[in-house]
């Protein structure tokens, strides 16, 4: 379940990332309001989480930017004393709203409802070819055939999947499937690609020596 979080306060993104990770939300979070409305338009995401108070743009420019082409479910936020901000996100669009500070139960149970309420209208599938990843339902099928995917084997292949034709680092994908500071083994990562290679396609995931891994659209 892919969120977008725009928010330029390192500390309180870094909480809310943490915080969404733990509940099963995969976050993208962007510190810049410029990139917001391209990445909403060349990506799924099941909700665009938006700090009005953005340091780089005025979030409320982003917020009617975004609403003019996407009927994604727009939660804000707006500092407590600032209720004629709030009321001016909500007539530009946005879904529901929250005043700082907050709690992250009342935050968790807003984007429940918002997340819930999208369904599976806003996350349509990823289809590829003979590969098809449904990223609400946690599904995916090859030919047709649905396949049983672990759930680091299903993030690391949504992640390459959304990367297709690009190589991503070891690194990358590390951090994609593991939070900070969790042990992660050795050869952990190849024994997910290994895993993925045998029930899917062995030709579907390149191994580019020394760089990282790369999904071949082609084979798919």
């Amino acid at each position: 379940m892919n969120v977008l979080l725009a928010e330029s306060d390192l500390l309180l993104g870094r909480k809310i990332k943490a915080m969404l990770a733990r509940e099963g939300y995969r976050v993208t979070w962007l510190t810049e309001g410029e990139q917001v409305a391209q990445r909403v338009r060349s990506e799924p995401f099941l909700l665009l989480i938006l700090d009005l108070g953005l340091s780089d743009v005025d979030g409320l420019g982003v917020l009617r930017k975004v609403r003019s082409h996407s009927q994604l479910p727009i939660l804000i936020f707006a500092r407590g004393d600032d209720v004629e901000r709030y009321i001016l996100g909500l007539n530009a669009g946005a879904d529901d709203y929250m005043l700082e500070p907050f709690g992250s139960q009342p935050l968790l149970a807003r984007i429940r409802v918002l997340t819930q309420r999208a369904g599976g209208e806003f996350a349509q599938p990823l289809s590829l070819g003979r590969l098809s990843i449904n990223e609400l339902g946690h599904q995916v099928s090859w030919d047709g055939t649905p396949i049983n995917l672990g759930r680091r084997e299903f993030s690391l292949l949504l992640e390459l999947a959304r990367h297709r034709d690009e190589v991503m680092s070891r690194l990358e994908l590390e951090n994609q499937l593991y939070n900070r500071g969790e042990e992660i083994g050795s050869n952990a990562l190849e024994v997910h690609i290994h895993h993925l290679r045998r029930k899917l396609d062995k030709q579907l995931i390149m191994t580019i020596r020394g760089v990282g891994y790369r999904l071949d659209s082609h084979a798919t």
